[in-house]
């Protein structure tokens, strides 16, 4: 037992693993970047960026400049591609770190040759087209474009890009509109004579469900290397990809008591027992990042069983009823977020029952809650 009252445990083998299993979908012609973004979703980001560094990563895709700062601070040597979109501060920091911007606008581009030409310093970059996600990206013509490309002479263009916004939703044609406007720009741009040597436009669910066309010679892959893949709509194909959770949600005890019939439970008094019950404090709350939406209908697992909260979950505590776990006591632990025997809870199932996504779940696990790497 970890002496923590709260924690998560983090596998090793399951994120190499499932990273593993990527590369061996997409094949050796296709690259990898795994997406260490937002702490590794959740998973924290200098780990999981050494643990794939050393498994062979040549990438490695990040949100922000900091974040990329952050990794080479730390040794982290590989080549480091920002997403996120830069702000005119952050520019210089490109060619201190050694870091690859994704440059989303022609005047970012402009002005990130401008800097280039100050520093004499060659600067390779990414460039993002926008086809219909409707967020960042360039929406200019592929002939203002092309021209934009060749009058930035002080950088040079590495990679063409784009990211759809319902890869996994196959009710829709989306996708392959996307694929259509991105295939078309990069047509234009062949022909005058520029060729950006990595193409991507798909991440975690385009690799799953098979959208080989869509995969170019370089995927980014996030949510998959922690163990999710997104539920489909529609007619989708079976997934071609296996991934496992490799991160497990735990607290401990910190009461148990016997209360009787009609006892309100926490604030509001949104529960009352309706019988002699037998109910347990747990030291985790919304604070540690459990969603507040779960009160009084989210269920953990504890001493082999599905148990539910009653009750509004509280910053730093919930309730939960053990009537049919008698034996449990203070200091046992319990899990949020993970398996027992053969039940399991995982971020998707909490995600539903919440209202939200599983990115968030995991993502909003507070830093307070400590991590263990297994």
């Amino acid at each position: 037992m970890y002496p923590y009252r709260c924690w998560v445990e983090i596998s090793r083998c399951q994120i190499l693993e499932n990273f593993r299993n990527v590369r061996a979908v997409v094949g050796p012609s296709v690259q990898v970047i795994p997406v260490v973004k937002a702490e590794a979703y959740g998973h924290g980001l200098l780990e999981v960026a050494r643990l794939l560094e050393r498994d062979g990563a040549g990438w490695l895709a990040v949100s922000n400049v900091n974040e990329g700062i952050s990794l080479r601070d730390a040794g982290i040597n590989c080549r480091i591609l920002v997403m996120g979109g830069l702000l005119t501060e952050e520019r210089q920091s490109l060619f201190d770190y050694g870091l690859t911007p994704v440059i989303h606008s022609l005047e970012d581009l402009t002005e990130t040759n401008e800097a280039a030409r100050k520093r004499a310093q060659v600067l390779r970059y990414h460039l993002k087209v926008d086809t219909g996600m409707g967020r960042l990206g360039a929406l200019e013509s592929a002939e203002e474009i092309c021209r934009a490309i060749s009058q930035a002479r002080h950088i040079q263009l590495e990679g063409l890009m784009t990211h759809f916004a319902s890869s996994a939703d196959y009710t829709s044609d989306q996708t392959e509109h996307q694929l259509r406007a991105f295939n078309k720009i990069l047509n234009v741009i062949r022909q005058r004579g520029i060729e950006p040597k990595l193409i991507h436009l798909s991440s975690t669910n385009a690799v799953a469900y098979g959208r080989s066309s869509a995969w170019g010679n370089l995927v980014r892959v996030g949510h998959a290397l922690y163990g999710y893949v997104s539920a489909a709509q529609g007619p989708a194909p079976t997934p071609i990809l296996r991934v496992r959770p490799a991160l497990s949600w735990k607290a401990r005890i910190l009461t148990v008591k016997d209360v009787p019939e009609g006892t309100c439970i926490g604030y509001n008094a949104m529960y009352r027992t309706p019988r002699r019950t037998r109910i347990a404090v747990v030291a985790a709350g919304y604070a540690d990042g459990y969603p507040h939406q779960l009160s009084n209908r989210g269920k953990i697992i504890a001493a082999g069983a599905l148990t539910p909260i009653l009750g509004a979950i509280s910053m730093d505590v919930m309730t939960i009823d053990i009537s049919q776990a008698p034996n449990l006591k203070a200091g046992d632990a319990v899990t949020l977020l993970g398996s027992e025997g053969d039940l399991s809870v995982d971020a998707q199932h909490i995600a539903q029952l919440a209202g939200t996504i599983s990115y968030s779940v995991l993502c909003g696990i507070h830093p307070r809650v400590k991590r263990i790497y297994i």
